[in-house]
């Protein structure tokens, strides 16, 4: 008996955290139709040490995108950083007619989409989407990125970061939306988070 209530438990609390992480509905429409602003630091630009990392600041950056797709990580070099990426989209792609006939995916720090028909041209998914590598400035910040859901609008403001870690491993941010591939993500140094 003792057994069958372990397993009733263990199913219990599966469901609850599929439920709790659920993507949230949204009815058609651009939901978040700016772009990221990104602004230049000059020579004054700060840099922040975090353990065994220093990171220097190469923009001031916001954004308020929504969520496509969300992404912890645990084991890879960087999850002691940042444990948190967050597939997001801006204009079109925060339309959820466009997003119905978009399949989005993310592993290993890679965030990859897959259509069928081009509900928008090809150059508009790269340019109004991006996988971004979010690193909490605090506990409050990194509390906060643990409750992001796909098919929420988050509101993120920091800077894009290059982080050394002490055994002379690098990370470096895009500075574009412009780029695909491999080093097109966003590195994210997140200072306040919104949700809606």
């Amino acid at each position: 008996m003792r057994r069958l209530w372990f397993l009733l438990l263990i199913c219990a609390f599966g469901a609850w955290f599929a439920w709790r992480g659920r993507p949230i509905e949204r009815s058609p429409g651009v939901l978040a139709p700016d772009v990221p602003r990104q602004q230049p630091l000059g020579a004054t630009a700060p840099t922040f040490r975090k353990d065994r990392y220093e990171i220097r600041t190469l923009a001031e950056f916001d954004i308020e995108a929504r969520v496509l797709g969300r992404e912890d990580y645990r084991f890879d070099a960087g999850a002691d950083l940042a444990p948190v990426d967050l597939a997001l989209g801006w204009g079109r792609m925060s339309d959820s007619a466009v997003l119905a006939q978009i399949t989005v995916q993310q592993g290993n720090r890679f965030y990859y989409w897959h259509t069928a028909t081009f509900p928008i041209p090809r150059r508009d998914i790269e340019t109004h989407s991006a996988n971004m590598h979010l690193i909490p400035a605090s506990p409050a910040v990194a509390d906060q990125l643990k409750s992001v859901r796909a098919g929420q609008i988050v509101s993120l403001s920091g800077y894009l970061v290059d982080v050394r870690r002490d055994d002379g491993w690098r990370w470096r941010s895009s500075l574009s939306r412009e780029d695909t591939g491999a080093g097109a993500c966003e590195l994210v140094w997140v200072e306040t988070v919104a949700l809606r």
